[in-house]
């Protein structure tokens, strides 16, 4: 055994320790059933959005460090969805933690019926490094208004980001419920063998397949949010400024760096080159004060990956195509007419790259779109009714927005999450609660009546009106 065998093998050892550890101390707290009231859950909460607003420059500050964005689009992006994410939920909680009566059947007379949630136990939450506040913060609101201990395992690849959520969520919050384990892929192997409740993970579809493979052995349900390429249609009825202003935001917004920004766009012919031009006009205005915005990619692997899908286009460059090894810049790029083939096409872009496709119809367009695999979101511009319907009808997306992109991610009124592979499972506000709650059916029945007839043995009698009872 190599001497960096041995030490990965201590190192694995420690950290399967700390790991374990950590669990059964959240595991003692959620048997103590603390988590359960509807106070506990709006502490937990408010103390979210108290770290928020008390700590913003210091949250700017490391989402700066960690991706290059300054203050007030990391304030949109991630203290803003998440602040908003959390007051839905504690003003809504005890609403939520209600018991539902169900109406039963003639046939189970006299009776009542209801479903009651109750919290799962210890929940995994690990994020990602492109909105490493929001996509950590949001699963997290979901588990503790659910009644759940927590274990938050930040992403390794926004280091500051995640030093200062270990730092301050036991500040904030009940430490002995809500536990911040900081790692890489080891710890997260480490953690889902650890047979937890739940786990919400979101990053790509690779690694989602390693998280599932890893929660299968204990049947730990997931709930995946995993991306994909998400298409803009964009029809010749368009308002074509506001389309080419709204999908260049979501491009240069975080470089690129979104599950949920338009990965490419399917463009009616007659459209193409005005919508082209007012892409690239919208790129100038954009950039205008500040030439660096939405350049700057997360690190030497994925910048090596954007360049070379440059490199290898077939497609033609109407705007940008630069790249800068030494910043890790790359320039918000426009391919127009890329081969289909080609790696831009056949990867999630996940950057400032945005490839633009012809098409002759609208028919097209979604034979094009549903060839492939389930995209995260698909958009929709147009001022008709008919294309809106088909689109949203004949496009299978995790989401749909019309007229506009990303917004569906910040509104807890609406479920978010993913289909095929895309990913599974949804959350966010109410419907975070309940994918991280169990619905319990339960049924009660007095004791009287209780015909004889009803227990063996039977009488031909009794079979007739059994039979009778249960007719449909």
């Amino acid at each position: 055994m190599t001497t960096d065998q041995v030490v990965d093998r201590a190192i694995d050892s420690r950290t399967t320790d700390e790991v374990a550890d950590a669990v059964a101390r959240l595991r003692t707290t959620h048997a103590s059933r603390r988590t359960r009231s509807a106070q506990w859950r709006i502490e937990q909460l408010r103390g979210i959005e108290r770290m928020l607003d008390e700590r913003e420059d210091e949250i700017a500050q490391a989402l700066a460090e960690d991706l290059g964005r300054d203050a007030f689009e990391s304030w949109m992006s991630d203290i803003l969805a998440t602040k908003l994410e959390a007051a839905y939920a504690r003003k809504r909680v005890r609403r939520w933690m209600r018991s539902r009566p169900r109406p039963l059947s003639l046939n189970q007379m006299p009776a009542l019926g209801w479903v009651q949630y109750e919290p799962l136990g210890v929940v995994l939450v690990i994020g990602a490094w492109n909105v490493p506040l929001f996509v950590t913060l949001g699963p997290l609101i979901a588990a503790v208004s659910a009644g759940n201990c927590a274990v938050v395992k930040p992403s390794e690849l926004t280091p500051t980001t995640s030093r200062l959520l270990a730092r301050l969520l036991p500040e904030y919050l009940d430490s002995e419920a809500v536990a911040v384990i900081e790692g890489d892929g080891r710890t997260t192997q480490a953690l889902l063998a650890q047979g937890l409740d739940h786990v919400v993970f979101t990053g790509g579809t690779d690694i989602g397949r390693k998280i599932l493979a890893g929660a299968a052995p204990h049947l730990t349900p997931v709930t995946l949010e995993l991306g994909g390429k998400s298409p803009a249609i964009v029809m010749r009825d368009a308002d074509l400024a506001v389309t080419a202003r709204r999908i260049t935001w979501s491009k240069v917004f975080n470089a690129g760096q979104s599950c949920i920004a338009a990965d490419y766009v399917l463009v009616e012919r007659s459209a193409r080159d005005e919508l082209v031009d007012r892409i690239v006009d919208s790129i100038n205005e954009f950039q205008s004060d500040n030439p660096t915005r939405g350049l700057r990619i997360i690190n030497d692997r994925q910048f090596a990956r954007l360049a070379g899908y440059l490199t290898s286009t077939e497609g033609t460059v109407a705007a940008g195509g630069g790249c800068d090894p030494a910043t890790l810049a790359v320039e918000p790029t426009v391919l127009v007419d890329p081969s289909p083939d080609e790696p831009a096409m056949q990867e999630e872009i996940f950057g400032p790259i945005l490839p633009v496709l012809t098409v002759d119809s609208l028919d097209e367009a979604i034979a094009f779109v549903n060839a492939r695999p389930k995209p995260l979101a698909a958009y929709v511009f147009t001022r008709s009714a008919q294309p809106r319907r088909r689109a949203l009808s004949e496009v299978s997306s995790g989401g749909a927005v019309v007229n506009h992109l990303i917004y569906q991610v910040a509104a807890p009124q609406l479920p978010f999450g993913g289909v095929g592979s895309s990913g599974m499972g949804q959350y966010h506000g109410k419907w975070g609660f309940e994918a991280l709650s169990h619905r319990k059916a339960v049924l009660f029945k007095p004791f009287k009546p209780d015909p004889r007839f009803a227990y063996p043995p039977y009488t031909e009698r009794a079979r007739k009106l059994i039979r009778r009872l249960y007719r449909a």
